[in-house]
C-alpha cells in the first residue's frame, strides 16, 4: 500500500482566513482520511463495495450534521467547517463524501429544519452518531431535472398514510435505516415523509454495474402500499421548495468537496512530474507540463475563494440558491478538467488503481450530474441574471 503523501495546496494563503476551530476541524478530517480512507479506498472501488466500517469514523470527525445544534447530537459548527470537512472527505473519495453529504444535508437537515420537535429528538442524535443511516428520496425513474413531476403519491388512510411509488439513484439506500421521501398528497402538494426500514412494502434494491462512485452504495426506493404513521410527516414545510432547500445545503457541500478531489489530482500530478524522468530531466521541467500544473493551481485557487466567500454568505444566511448553483457548477467542472489533465501528466500510469486520479475522474462524472445537472445549474444562473426562466 502506497503511503498517502498528500499536501494540500494553498497558493493564496487561505489558511490565514480560517479560524483556529476551522483548522482543527479540517486537520482532524484530513488525518482521518489519510489513516482510514486512503489505505482501503482503491480496493473497495475495484470491488464496487461501500466500506461500512468507516461510518463510525465519519461520525467521530463530525461529518454527520456538523452544523446541527449540539442538543440534537450535532457538532454545532458553522458552514465553513462543514465545507472543509466535505473537502477533505472528497479528497479521499467522492463516494464517501456522498454518504456524508446525504446524511447531513438531505436527511438530518430536513428533519431539523422541517421536522417536529419529537422527530428531531427521535432521529437526529442517532443519525449524528451513525447508529442510523439515512437516504433522500426525490429523483424518480421518469423525473430527474423535473422533480415537480414526481409520481410517488400518498393518501390518507385514516390512522396512517398509504405511500406508493419509486425513487431511483438514491445514495445510501441499500443500507439506510430511514428515508426522507418526497411525495404528493391527494391534492398534488409535495410533502416529506420519514419512511423506516422494516415498514411492510418498503424495499431498497441496489444499483449495480456503475463505473462511477463505485465505493458508494446506490439503489432504489420502492413503496408498495407502505403504511406510514401520520407522525412521520414533516410538518414544517411543504411544496417543491422543501426538498430544494435541502439540495441547496447539499450542493454547497459539493462545491467544497469537488475542490478536495481536484487538490488530490493536482498534488498527485505535481509529485509525479517532479519524479518522472524523461529525456534526462524530470517532466516538470518541460513547458507543457508546467502549463498544465500552473493552470490547475490557478483554477483550484479560484474555486477555493468562491467556496470560502459562499461559506461566509451561508453563515450570514445570505447565500442564494443561484449563488450556490454557480459554485457547484464551477467547482465540479474545474475538478473534472483537472482530473483529466492530471491523468495525462501521469501517462499510462494515470489509468491504474495505483494512483487516485482515474477513480476521481470517474466519480466526478456523477458529481457533475447529480443534485442538479451541469446544464440546469447554468440555467439557474441564467434565470437569476435575466429574470427569465428557461425551464418550468
Amino acid at each position: 500500500m502506497k503511503p498517502d503523501l498528500f499536501e494540500a495546496p494553498d497558493y493564496y494563503n487561505l489558511d490565514d482566513l480560517l479560524s483556529e476551530e476551522h483548522k482543527l476541524v479540517r486537520d482532524a478530517a484530513r488525518q482521518w482520511v489519510k489513516r482510514d480512507i486512503s489505505p482501503v479506498i482503491e480496493e473497495y472501488a475495484q470491488k464496487a463495495e461501500f466500506p461500512k466500517q468507516i461510518i463510525g469514523g465519519l461520525a467521530e470527525i463530525g461529518a454527520f450534521g456538523p452544523y446541527i445544534p449540539e442538543e440534537y447530537g450535532g457538532a454545532g459548527l458553522d458552514q465553513i467547517s462543514y465545507g472543509l470537512i466535505m473537502q477533505e472527505i472528497e479528497r479521499g473519495d467522492s463516494g464517501v463524501r456522498s454518504t456524508a453529504s446525504v446524511q447531513s444535508s438531505l436527511v438530518m437537515y430536513p428533519i431539523f429544519a422541517y421536522g417536529s420537535e419529537e422527530q428531531r429528538k427521535k432521529y437526529l442524535p442517532k443519525l449524528a452518531t451513525g447508529e442510523w443511516m439515512g437516504c433522500f428520496g426525490l429523483t424518480e425513474p421518469n423525473h430527474g431535472s423535473n422533480p415537480g413531476g414526481m409520481e410517488t403519491k400518498f393518501k390518507d388512510a385514516g390512522d396512517h398514510y398509504l405511500l406508493n411509488g419509486a425513487k431511483l439513484w438514491i445514495s445510501n439506500s441499500p443500507f439506510a435505516d430511514i428515508a426522507v421521501v418526497w411525495a404528493k398528497n391527494e391534492e398534488g402538494r409535495i410533502h416529506g415523509l420519514i419512511v423506516e426500514r422494516g415498514m411492510e412494502g418498503f424495499s431498497t434494491p441496489e444499483t449495480h454495474n456503475k463505473w462511477s462512485l463505485r465505493a458508494s452504495a446506490t439503489g432504489e426506493l420502492i413503496f408498495d402500499n407502505v403504511k406510514v404513521p401520520k407522525e412521520n410527516l414533516l410538518p414544517g414545510k411543504n411544496g417543491l421548495g422543501a426538498p430544494l432547500g435541502c439540495l441547496d445545503s447539499a450542493r454547497y457541500g459539493i462545491a467544497w468537496g469537488a475542490i478536495g478531489a481536484a487538490m488530490d489530482c493536482y498534488d498527485t500530478a505535481l509529485r509525479y512530474a517532479k519524479e518522472r524522468i524523461q529525456f534526462g530531466k524530470p517532466i516538470a521541467a518541460y513547458q507543457l507540463q508546467q502549463k498544465k500544473l500552473a493552470e490547475m493551481i490557478t483554477e483550484i485557487t479560484k474555486a477555493q475563494l468562491l467556496a470560502f466567500r459562499l461559506g461566509q454568505l451561508k453563515n450570514e444566511g445570505k447565500a442564494t440558491t443561484a449563488q450556490i448553483s454557480m459554485a457547484k457548477r464551477n467547482n465540479v467542472e474545474m475538478a473534472i478538467k483537472i482530473a483529466r489533465e492530471a491523468r495525462q501528466i501521469l501517462g499510462g500510469m494515470g489509468i491504474t488503481g495505483e494512483y487516485s486520479i482515474m477513480r476521481h475522474m470517474m466519480n466526478l462524472e456523477s458529481v457533475i450530474t447529480y443534485e442538479g445537472t451541469h446544464d440546469i445549474h447554468l440555467l439557474i444562473t441564467g434565470a437569476d441574471i435575466t429574470g427569465i426562466q428557461a425551464f418550468k
